[in-house]
């Protein structure tokens, strides 16, 4: 048979010698089907696709136990004549073992797909092994949130915090934050958190901040929980929580009962004490908490829409049950009608710059060395949040000229139901107001005291405290009218 010319495609009925020229002028005719083979002479078996657009690759093609198998080798840009015809030989010589080369090829990638996952679960367990307790802290954190009020949230991450950051107050003159409790066991790993490390841990944190520290171990006792319920971290830590043993808890100690309440007799300099205070928010929020018997907290983001003049109540976001709605008394709602509406807030921010306790203080000393009037609480410090913070060094101020000794801001909820006692008022009437829960069967499920019933009594109560501290207020005037303010 004669060789057909260089410029003529190869005769797909024939086996022939592949060469590159032929390759080349390969084509697949257009009247068959979508792809056709040109057939190798030396290697039976190997042959040289090309489809209707013109792609070629080596295949080889052999029958098994009289099935066709075909493989592709390869692209023949990539694959030399001579590398496709050694495959192709290594291919026939399987098949005359009786081995199929393409289960012989699923079998080495389900190998490799195993090796591939051993390595990946090596190199996790390497990576959860060495996971700190930060690191773990950080992903509790994120799983728990959506479950959390905000101030429990800003607990977690406050008493994790590390120090070294710069701060104009509160850090004693040292000019920079200290680690907080929780910060030194953020840095170690979670696998070597044992029962010795926490009460080392607690009595060292003990010896300078107990209260801190007794809220810290609660916290992580609860997130060492969380994590015995991960699969992924149960197993780096012991059957047992390491927290919760009987020496880190009797090292730490318990609380002491609080007991900064005014008396009756402290009102009347308490009220002109911090009536006195000329930034008209903080008189207001002060008032409002004794008045209100509310966490200072849930003052601080009261809003414009949570009071309704309409039927007298007032809104509290209540950290226990989500909301509560209290009486508007007389004159709360009087001190509340006068502030003006700067923002959503009713205690909003009013200045953009702040001083802090030690500012506040040196400006009363020098206005006592001058003989001037002492100015209380000229500003108020400013907030993000855009109300303001909670006074505490405003109230300070305002109780020591008033001459009371250690009166919290949380002191001013207590005062409010020391001072119901005077009036024998139903328990569980100040309760509800106060928003604590209810400690009887009766009182939980049977007691439904409506908004008008709580007013008699709280209106009561704030009649007779104003009365005690001798402030003078018509409850008949009409509240201040709102105002504006841009």
């Amino acid at each position: 048979m004669a060789r057909p010319r260089k410029n003529e495609a190869p005769d797909l009925t024939q086996r022939v010698s592949l060469t590159v020229g032929m390759i080349e002028r390969l084509t697949c005719p257009t009247d068959q089907k979508a792809q056709a083979f040109l057939r190798d002479s030396e290697v039976p078996g190997l042959r040289v696709r090309v489809t209707n657009t013109g792609a070629k690759s080596f295949v080889f093609e052999a029958k098994l136990n009289r099935q066709t198998i075909r493989r592709t080798i390869g692209d023949v840009k990539t694959w030399s004549i001579e590398q496709a015809r050694t495959e192709a030989r290594r291919l026939a010589v399987l098949l005359d073992n009786g081995q199929d080369p393409r289960e012989i090829e699923r079998q080495q990638q389900a190998e490799k797909a195993e090796r591939e996952a051993a390595e990946a679960a090596r190199a996790a367990a390497a990576v959860t092994e060495a996971v700190t307790v930060g690191e773990v802290w950080a992903a509790y954190l994120e799983a728990r949130r959506p479950f959390w009020g905000e101030t429990h949230y800003k607990d977690h991450v406050k008493l994790a915090r590390a120090g070294g950051e710069k701060a104009t107050r509160g850090t004693r003159g040292r000019g920079t934050t200290i680690d907080m409790p929780l910060c030194p066991l953020m840095g170690r790993q979670l696998r070597s958190l044992d029962a010795p490390t926490v009460e080392a841990w607690a009595a060292e944190q003990a010896k300078t901040r107990p209260t801190s520290a007794r809220l810290s171990w609660r916290l992580l006792k609860v997130f060492l929980n969380w994590c015995a319920e991960q699969p992924e971290y149960a197993r780096l830590l012991a059957p047992k929580n390491v927290a919760a043993t009987r020496k880190a808890r009797e090292v730490l100690g318990k609380p002491k009962v609080k007991q900064d309440a005014l008396l009756r007799e402290q009102l009347p300099a308490w009220f002109a004490a911090v009536r006195n205070i000329q930034n008209q928010t903080v008189a207001a929020y002060l008032q409002t908490a004794l008045l209100t018997g509310a966490r200072p907290g849930e003052i601080l983001v009261m809003r414009w829409e949570d009071l309704n003049t309409q039927w007298r109540g007032l809104t509290i976001r209540d950290k226990v049950e989500g909301e509560r709605v209290i009486p508007l008394t007389p004159y709360v709602a009087h001190l509340l009608a006068a502030l003006p509406r700067r923002n959503e807030w009713v205690f909003a921010s009013t200045r953009t710059v702040s001083l802090d306790a030690k500012n506040i203080r040196r400006r009363e000393r020098r206005a006592h060395e001058k003989g001037e009037s002492i100015q209380l609480g000229e500003v108020v410090q400013a907030s993000e949040s855009g109300h303001i913070n909670e006074p505490r060094s405003h109230h300070g101020c305002a109780c020591t000229v008033a001459g009371i000794d250690g009166l919290t801001l949380h002191g001013l909820r207590r005062s409010f139901k020391s001072l119901t006692e005077w009036l024998d008022c139903p328990a569980g009437v100040v309760a509800q107001i106060m928003g604590h829960k209810p400690s009887a069967t009766a009182e939980k499920h049977y007691t439904v005291r409506p908004l008008d019933l709580l007013r008699i009594h709280h209106e009561r109560i704030e009649a007779w405290i104003l009365e005690q501290a001798g402030v003078q207020f018509d409850t008949q005037a009409e509240p201040g009218k709102l105002h504006a303010v841009s």
